[in-house]
């Protein structure tokens, strides 16, 4: 899980979710995670399928939001899990061992209560501001990557506020991953978008 990590936005792209997803897995996104909060279920199932077929021609992990019935059912890698969602353990026994689970954390203590019950990732948000999702919570910044980096072993992905000018301070505190969702799927090109993402997120590893 390393460089930018995709979240898809139905209400904020300017393409839709089918053409955003191919345009990450075009620069070589490794991972895609499917949200998506307003659609019905059939919908949601629908969308899952077709997105995830896409990944998978393109050797791309591919993971649902939330919704482990939607995982299921099409087929998905894994989940990303939410501090009100189903809780980590719980959703291994639903979807086996071989799933990816991510458990999104605000905080050094739900991070390593994340790592100990076997979260796959970690979803550190948010770093900055954000509008994108009204319910993140006070922005915590970069120390709190560098804090956790220290302690936990399994892979970090930034979110929240994220932008090509603060992106490689996030890189450069140990995250492994980044995502940012406005800036990219809002834009008229995405796959540019997502490719100065890419660059600046190998530029600044090799610093570290």
């Amino acid at each position: 899980m390393k460089g930018y990590y995709f979240i898809t936005d139905s209400k904020l792209s300017r393409a839709g979710n089918e053409s955003d997803v191919l345009s990450a897995v075009s620069c070589g996104v490794r991972v895609v995670q499917y949200r998506n909060k307003k659609a019905e279920t059939r919908e949601m199932y629908q969308e899952a399928v077709r997105l995830g077929e896409i990944c998978r021609d393109s050797d791309c992990i591919f993971l649902v939001n939330d919704r482990i019935d939607i995982a299921l059912a099409a087929e998905a890698d894994g989940v990303h899990l939410g501090q009100s969602d189903m809780p980590c353990p719980a959703a291994r026994r639903l979807l086996g061992p071989d799933k990816v689970i991510g458990v999104t954390v605000h905080n050094l203590a739900e991070a390593l209560d994340a790592q100990s019950v076997g979260a796959d990732y970690l979803g550190v948000s948010p770093i900055f501001q954000t509008a994108t999702k009204p319910d993140a919570g006070k922005p915590a910044g970069i120390r709190l990557i560098e804090e956790i980096r220290r302690v936990v072993d399994i892979p970090l992905i930034a979110i929240g506020g994220i932008n090509h000018d603060n992106a490689p301070e996030v890189v450069r505190a140990g995250a492994d991953g980044l995502c940012a969702i406005s800036c990219v799927v809002a834009k008229e090109n995405v796959r540019e978008e997502i490719s100065k993402f890419q660059e600046i997120f190998e530029a600044h590893r090799r610093e570290i």
